[in-house]
C-alpha cells in the first residue's frame, strides 16, 4: 500500500490547492502542516461517504511516509485527536445529519482497519469503534436502513479483527442485533435481511457458506 501514487487516491473532489497539499503529504509529509492535513481529511470524510472509505488508506500512507522520513508519528496523533473530537460529539453529529454520522462511523472503522502498531490494532480505537457500532444497534438506528447498512458493512470489514480485541463486547453487540431482529416490528424487510445475514456471518466464524451467500445476495439484488 505504501507504494501507491497520489493519483491512486480519490482526492479529485478537493480544490487544486488542497489536492496539492494532500499529494505532498503523501510523498513528503515533513514538508507540510500535518495538523491541517488531518483536519482536511476528517472534514471531507464527514461529508463524503466515498472519501470516508478511502481515507484510512490515505492516513496509512502518510503515517508510513512520515515514519520513513524521520520516525515521527505526528500525523497519527493529529488524526486521533480529531477523531476523538468528532467521536465525543457523535450524538450531535447524528442529530444533525444521519449521513454525516454514517460517514464518521465509516471513517473511524476505516482508520481502525488500516492504522496498526506492530501489526496490531490500535487499542485506543477499540472502544470508540465498539461504541459507534453499539449506537448503530440501538432500536432507533435499526429503523433506519442507512444506519443498518453501515453497521453491517463495518462488521463485514473489521468484525473478525475487532472481536479479537474483546469477545465480550462483540457478544454484547450481537445480543442487541438479535433482540432487534426478533423483537422490533418496525424494521424494514431489507434491514431484517441484513441483520439475519450478519448474525449468520458471525456464527459461521465470519464466513458465509456458498449457499447462504447466494441466498442473501440474490435477495438483496431482487
Amino acid at each position: 500500500m505504501e507504494n501507491s501514487s497520489a493519483e491512486d487516491y480519490k482526492i479529485q473532489s478537493f480544490d487544486a490547492d488542497t489536492q496539492g497539499l494532500l499529494k505532498m503529504a503523501l510523498k513528503e509529509p515533513a514538508s507540510v502542516d500535518l495538523e491541517k492535513v488531518a483536519s482536511v481529511i476528517v472534514e471531507q470524510s464527514m461529508k463524503d461517504l466515498v472519501f470516508s472509505k478511502e481515507a484510512g488508506r490515505i492516513c496509512y500512507t502518510i503515517v508510513q511516509a512520515e515514519n520513513k522520513q524521520g520516525g515521527n508519528s505526528d500525523f497519527r496523533r493529529y488524526i486521533l485527536n480529531r477523531l476523538q473530537q468528532e467521536f465525543l460529539a457523535k450524538e450531535q453529529v447524528r442529530d444533525g445529519s444521519v449521513n454525516a454520522w454514517v460517514c464518521l462511523v465509516t471513517f473511524i472503522c476505516n482508520v481502525f482497519d488500516y492504522l496498526k502498531v506492530n501489526n496490531m490494532p490500535m487499542m485506543v480505537l477499540v472502544n470508540p469503534v465498539y461504541d459507534c457500532l453499539v449506537r448503530l444497534a440501538q432500536p432507533d438506528a435499526l429503523q433506519n436502513e442507512e444506519e443498518v447498512d453501515c453497521l453491517v458493512l463495518q462488521l463485514h470489514r473489521i468484525g473478525e479483527q475487532l472481536q479479537r480485541t474483546s469477545t465480550q463486547r462483540m457478544d454484547e453487540l450481537f445480543c442487541l442485533l438479535r433482540d432487534g431482529f426478533l423483537l422490533q416490528d418496525r424494521l424494514s424487510s431489507l434491514s431484517r435481511l441484513l441483520l439475519l445475514e450478519i448474525i449468520e456471518f458471525r456464527a459461521g466464524s465470519w464466513k458465509l457458506s456458498d449457499s447462504a451467500q447466494k441466498y442473501y445476495y440474490s435477495e438483496v439484488t431482487d
